[in-house]
């Protein structure tokens, strides 16, 4: 991936989030929040996550019942309009989507991989497979506390769409968990810790609540939280942007970043054709001067091409 390159490409993590409302719009549905653990008024919205950039790269917060199921055919019919071919690999939970768009992935062949809901009858046939059938597997994540699940692949039909299905114990879960994918040639270690990879766009909208307010409606009309979900996508990939340029912080959440390195004192000049920022010292100064961001002076287009230079 080139540096200046925000987006990958190879491979997607999607996932809903249910921003709450406490007023009274009668137009505002109700929806699952999980922070509460129940259903309330909210706007739901719909976000992509490129797995290697970490930057949100596609929303739509103007959802309403019944559409969720077929959003993750918007996103792919987006990226294919903007970059010319459909996404290679999508993970996403169970909820996202039904079997029968699982089988229409499969057909456009987009590669993915999901969980398939514990029914009492698929919780019957695991816990009734004999020990010799589970293989373990070595997972190969120096920080993840268990590394050795055992795994259990068949194959599956769904909606006419050949699957492989993945029963997976010892993760650390009282509850197998049970993936479902279409990739063929993937390893059993493979598989799962992409999935497990998917905790990242959740990681993501925790900072995105905590950091640039995503629940904090500023209004019940749906166009607005749209934009507003819109202007986090962007918020989120200029702040990846900048962790890129700067050491150590790679994979700095953007509430860290902030706090480090662009919240600090400055002395600012304006003169006919420049503004000029000073930086006083501070303790994480030498990171934005070794970045070579000050090394550089561009012109600003809203500011009628006056130059910004800055210096310590």
């Amino acid at each position: 991936m080139a540096k200046d390159t925000l987006f990958a490409g190879e491979s997607f993590n999607l996932d809903f989030h249910s921003v709450p409302y406490y007023g009274e719009d009668p137009q505002i549905e109700r929806h699952y929040v999980s922070m509460r653990s129940r259903r309330q008024p909210s706007v739901l919205a719909f976000l992509a996550q490129d797995a290697a950039g970490r930057a949100f790269c596609y929303s739509n917060a103007d959802l309403r019942k019944g559409e969720e199921a077929e959003e993750i055919f918007r996103f792919i019919a987006f990226w294919k309009q903007h970059h010319g071919d459909y996404p290679r690999h999508l993970v996403f939970d169970s909820r996202l989507t039904t079997y029968a768009h699982l089988a229409r992935l499969d057909r456009l062949g987009i590669t993915f991989i999901t969980l398939r809901r514990r029914s009492p009858a698929l919780l019957a046939e695991i816990q009734g497979l004999p020990g010799s059938v589970w293989r373990r597997v070595s997972l190969d994540v120096p920080a993840r506390k268990y590394k050795t699940p055992r795994v259990f692949e068949q194959p599956v039909s769904l909606e006419g769409a050949s699957l492989r299905q993945l029963f997976v114990l010892d993760l650390g879960h009282e509850e197998p968990t049970i993936l479902l994918t279409n990739d063929r040639h993937a390893s059993h270690a493979k598989l799962i810790t992409r999935y497990a990879q998917r905790m990242l766009i959740e990681n993501a909208l925790s900072d995105a609540v905590r950091f640039f307010h995503m629940d904090a409606l500023s209004s019940a009309v749906g166009l607005k939280v749209d934009f507003d979900t819109a202007l986090l996508v962007i918020a989120s990939g200029l702040y990846r942007l900048l962790a890129r340029r700067m050491r150590g912080y790679a994979e700095a959440q953007a509430r860290h970043i902030f706090r480090d390195l662009i919240d600090m004192p400055a002395d600012v000049s304006i003169s006919r054709r420049e503004v000029h920022v000073h930086f006083h010292r501070r303790a994480h100064l030498p990171i934005i001067i070794a970045s070579g961001l000050l090394d550089v002076a561009p012109k600003v287009p809203w500011w009628d091409d006056h130059t910004l230079r800055m210096s310590a």
